[in-house]
């Protein structure tokens, strides 16, 4: 089922992610953590519907959306650079396999994070936060998504590994097995993972080498 719905703002989160929010349409119900169709209501775009995670809460008045752009690939976020206040989209049903178990390691690649927004969001509003760590890999520093907003929340239990740059602060290179067990503490029971499909595979065959099982990984079964 889709719900008609129109623009209400857009901004540049970092140099290519944008944060754009919707008027809530009746009906929408999700967990945090989930996501949605949606398509743009316009000539030729309608029938192209893109997944994306929502990274407000359920309970706001407004829809939320943090999505990287890809210009190169002529598909939908392309189209969202130029799109305006205003502008129709039509969102779908909620869905997802990813939504707060227990106190856990976050384990994200790039726009991977998105669906930890929403989480560590609404645990900040239940004062929950304690006991759960972020790991975000990213290329560079200018890559990170909310950056200050993860500081402000999670102090030092946000890290960040960059691939391509050497920054005092940050750790440099890939999240390996060492970057997992430096981190990891002992009341960490449950590992939420979303990123590039050869990222997740990679940090999945991680955990099951440190000793993790897979009812203890938490991520999308599609």
């Amino acid at each position: 089922m889709s719900h008609l719905t129109k623009i209400k703002s857009i901004e540049n989160l970092t140099h290519d992610v944008l944060r754009v929010v919707l008027d809530k349409p009746a009906g929408i119900t999700y967990i945090p953590g989930q996501a949605a169709d949606i398509a743009l209501n316009k000539l030729g775009w309608s029938d192209k519907e893109n997944c994306f995670t929502f990274t407000s809460l359920p309970e706001d008045d407004e829809v939320e959306f943090t999505i990287k752009t890809y210009p190169d690939h002529h598909g939908m976020t392309n189209e969202l650079l130029s799109a305006q206040p205003g502008d129709e989209v039509l969102i779908y049903d909620s869905f997802g396999d990813i939504y707060f178990k227990g106190p856990g390691m976050f384990i994200a690649g790039g726009a991977g994070v998105t669906p930890f927004i929403a989480m560590i969001k609404d645990l900040e509003k239940q004062n929950r936060l304690n006991g759960n760590k972020l790991i975000f890999a990213n290329k560079g520093k200018a890559d990170i998504i909310l950056e200050d907003y993860f500081k402000s929340v999670l102090d030092g239990n946000f890290i960040n590994i960059l691939s391509n740059e050497d920054l005092d602060g940050y750790e440099h290179g890939y999240i390996s097995p060492e970057i997992i067990k430096k981190y990891d503490e002992d009341d960490l029971n449950y590992y939420y993972l979303c990123g590039p499909p050869p990222m997740m595979e990679a940090i999945e065959g991680h955990l099951h080498a440190l000793g993790i099982a897979s009812e203890f990984i938490v991520k999308e079964s599609f």
